[in-house]
């Protein structure tokens, strides 16, 4: 090993980096906000983290029988993306979370869509390029398309129905 190579590549202590991943809350995030507040203002009226759906979707229009994920970039392991990278320390570790994340994600948009809903995806990166994607969400909820899927940043949409 080269002498100036550390194997903890981490900048804090372990009892600081753990308080710093527990405050990382699952709802109410600035993407989810933003989506939100993109939304209300544009007519849409929704609601919040329904418990009774597959998944809990972020936001829940029920006029339009539309789910809504905002995932974040890192959490859901968006494929593609710059913004997401497997982190260097403990790789076994989050490659299996973030893949168990991925897998629970992929199931619960399946059953959601087995159920007659409609699903999108907007992911992180694509909110900080701008609106392009919530106008993109705004007219997929007023058609007949049923799977919508935000573009990664600087990249076109992978999804089938775009």
């Amino acid at each position: 090993m080269h002498p100036r190579r550390r194997l903890n590549v981490d900048i804090v202590d372990p009892a600081t980096r753990s308080r710093m991943m527990a405050g990382i809350s699952g709802r109410n995030t600035r993407p989810e906000l933003s989506t939100r507040h993109y939304l209300h203002s544009r007519g849409f009226r929704f609601r919040l983290h329904v418990t009774d759906l597959p998944g809990k979707p972020d936001i829940v229009l029920s006029k339009y029988r539309a789910a809504v994920f905002v995932n974040g970039c890192f959490w859901h392991a968006h494929e593609g993306c710059r913004y997401f990278k497997v982190p260097a320390s403990r790789r076994e570790f989050w490659t299996e979370k973030l893949n168990g994340n991925r897998e629970r994600d992929t199931r619960n948009v399946q059953t959601l869509i087995d159920m007659g809903w409609r699903v999108a995806l907007v992911w992180e990166c694509s909110l900080r390029e701008g609106v392009s994607g919530l106008e993109q969400l705004c007219a997929w909820l007023t058609s007949d398309t049923g799977r919508f899927e935000t573009p990664a940043s600087g990249a076109t949409c992978p999804s089938q129905d775009c």
